[in-house]
């Protein structure tokens, strides 16, 4: 499913125009993306977690030369699945 598909199914299920659903769809995203930036976490109870997580530095190598390469340390966007989500997953 795209994003138009699903601001569609979003619009039809919660009785708004497509345009209204486009709008909360971009909102909640701006958002997510604002809280995990901030290092907080957003926890939707029988959904999920998303979060930011610190990837540790490493070493790498360049695929082309074999080169050894050092990877720094980064931020990375995690979601951990709630228990609800997971149950509808292996109903």
């Amino acid at each position: 499913m795209n994003k138009s598909e699903f601001i569609a199914k979003i619009a039809e299920d919660a009785g708004l125009k497509k345009s209204d659903a486009e709008k909360f769809l971009d909102a909640f995203v701006s958002n997510v993306k604002q809280i995990m930036a901030n290092g907080d976490k957003l926890q939707l109870t029988g959904f999920g977690t998303f979060e930011a997580k610190d990837r540790a530095a490493k070493e790498g190598v360049n695929p082309a030369t074999g080169e050894k390469i050092k990877i720094a340390a980064c931020k990375v966007p995690s979601f951990k699945a709630g228990k609800t989500l997971k149950d509808k997953l292996n109903k």
